[in-house]
């Protein structure tokens, strides 16, 4: 029996990059999958027939994240459909960079709204579901950006420090239900999100990596898998870094 086998994971932003990485991997473990998604529907067709051995353990599902209407009507879907929710992913996340003196409005409340608000919503949500039955892990994905401060990344970075802020507070009030909630920090990993950077950028980002190299996706997916286990059963509120020695 794999070890995730009879449980159900929400993977948000599942279906591309680091999420969709991380939904194989837990349907590979043996369990159920609900990958969410925004707009890229060529992109969840695929990933869903490039998935078919799984079936029906694959379950995709369309709303965006920064709407509690659209997370409440999501979780109000779901529980008609699932028995229990085991553990929760909070994946998506967007980059919109530029100076601080000319970030527009815009810019700054989108990112904010899909990386922040996104995880307090779903982990709001979620974590009424897993109080009911007195387990459940949250994990979401940060950023060492959250810790850094790279420049032109002020909303960016703000986003993925206030998600590591708001799994600290969270942890403790739920750590007596027995659920967790931790966080995975990547650092430069090999996917469409850094995509933009030219040649130039790229080499000089990896000159100060003392792996002097980008990780890749299976990396970061085994840790989250790991502090989704019931092995993690004692971590909580901790952010673990997978960025080679950044």
């Amino acid at each position: 029996m794999s070890k995730f086998t009879n449980q159900t994971v929400i993977v948000t932003g599942g279906t591309r990059g680091i999420g969709r990485g991380i939904s194989e991997s837990f349907l590979k473990e043996g369990a159920t999958v609900i990958a969410t998604y925004a707009r890229n529907d060529e992109a969840a067709m695929n990933f869903k027939e490039n998935m078919s051995l799984y079936g029906d353990k694959l379950i995709l599902k369309k709303f965006d994240v920064s709407s509690m209407l659209a997370c409440e009507n999501f979780f109000n879907e779901i529980e008609k459909e699932i028995s229990s929710i085991e553990i929760l992913v909070n994946n998506s996340g967007i980059r919109q960079d530029n100076l601080t003196a000319s970030m527009s409005e815009d810019q700054w409340d989108k990112v904010l709204d899909i990386n922040l608000k996104g995880s307090f919503n779903m982990s709001q949500k979620a974590v009424l579901h897993m109080m009911k039955n007195r387990y459940g892990r949250i994990v979401n994905i940060s950023s060492i950006g959250g810790a850094l401060g790279l420049a032109g990344q002020a909303n960016y970075a703000a986003s993925k420090a206030g998600q590591i802020a708001l799994s600290k507070v969270l942890s403790k009030e739920v750590a007596k239900r027995k659920i967790t909630v931790n966080n995975v920090a990547p650092g430069f990993i090999e996917t469409e999100l850094i995509s933009d950077l030219d040649e130039a950028q790229v080499t000089e980002y990896k000159k100060t990596i003392p792996m002097k190299r980008f990780g890749s996706i299976d990396e970061v997916a085994n840790v989250v898998k790991f502090l989704a286990s019931k092995e993690a059963s004692y971590i909580t509120g901790s952010t673990i870094e997978v960025s080679g020695g950044l």
